[in-house]
């Protein structure tokens, strides 16, 4: 099936859009005293999010995890109130509560983000339980890292999942490492899409830094899903080009590594390729890339204007049971 090019499209901009925004929290986070908390960014892993939601209906849901601005930011979340939450600021998403590594963001079905690891997994299947009792035709799909499937919540949720057929996606981004720890350190399975025979489940491994083929393996996973044919595991191999947080300096991911996977950025993968098949011209694309640049300058100066929750604020939408 070939992509549309307004599919193309939008995911080129979401991919820009995550790469800007990132780019401004890059230098934002080296400010003393700017953003609280540690940074986890995405640069290099941009075609997966904006993949996996393209290819999504409305109605989906996503569970991230602490690597969650490109995924929030393709499932069309406000990047005014995105950047203010991140700031720790009251017009946030979360009202300031959360700040980057809790991001949460309803309004597009984005419950919850988690920096705990594996954390997400049972989450996604509990919601997509749900989703099956009420007979809605709609999907949830959990983003998680190579790390996270090793954890048992990873074997816990894939085991229930396909028990019940629920229609949940599992994409696994392996970015080559846990942490600082490399993936074949600490897993013996070459390809991590193999594990799904173990659950009879479909599992399928594709190139993460192509945006195209992550859309085209989730749309195929989301058909099988509402037509009540359970999950499927995707793996999309790619590749963190900044640490694991912005304090990390890369000590053990060799430079001619990194390099390699910088010249296999997915975003001048696509760019190039919607320009040399006439889907978009250099001046849209300039105009694209002015688009972004101005929604994202419009973003930090929201949340540099944007005042902090009064202290007050502290124990309200707090659940007591």
């Amino acid at each position: 099936m070939q992509v549309s090019r307004e599919k193309q499209i939008e995911m080129l901009r979401s991919m820009l859009l995550s790469r800007r925004f990132e780019e401004e929290l890059t230098e934002l986070c080296q400010v003393q005293g700017k953003i609280p908390g540690m940074m986890i960014l995405c640069t290099g892993q941009e075609a997966v999010g904006s993949g996996v939601c393209a290819a999504l209906a409305p109605q989906d849901v996503i569970v991230s995890n602490h690597r969650s601005h490109n995924h929030l930011l393709a499932k069309g979340a406000d990047p005014r109130a995105l950047m203010a939450e991140i700031y720790g600021k009251r017009t946030g998403c979360n009202k300031g509560k959360s700040g980057t590594l809790h991001l949460a963001v309803p309004e597009v079905n984005a419950p919850c983000t988690t920096t705990v690891v594996g954390g997400g997994l049972p989450i996604a299947v509990g919601v997509a339980f749900a989703q099956q009792y009420r007979e809605e035709r709609s999907v949830t799909v959990c983003l998680f890292g190579d790390g996270a499937a090793d954890e048992g919540s990873f074997h816990e949720a894939m085991n229930l999942a396909s028990l019940w057929k629920l229609p949940v996606i599992f994409v696994c981004e392996n970015n080559l490492y846990a942490g600082a720890q490399r993936y074949e350190e600490h897993s013996p399975v070459k390809n991590m899409a193999d594990r799904a025979a173990a659950y009879a489940m479909p599992g399928e491994m594709v190139d993460g830094n192509d945006v195209l083929m992550v859309y085209e393996a989730t749309r195929r996973g989301r058909e099988l899903a509402v037509a009540g044919g359970g999950p499927t595991l995707i793996e999309c191999k790619t590749y963190r080009c900044r640490g694991h947080g912005e304090s990390d300096h890369q000590l053990y991911q060799p430079r001619d590594e990194i390099t390699a996977w910088q010249e296999k950025c997915p975003i001048p993968r696509l760019r190039d390729m919607t320009l040399a098949h006439g889907l978009v011209t250099a001046e849209e694309l300039r105009e694209m890339e002015a688009e972004v640049n101005a929604i994202v300058e419009d973003a930090v100066r929201f949340a540099e204007e944007s005042p902090y929750p009064a202290l007050e604020e502290a124990l309200e939408d707090v659940l007591v049971q």
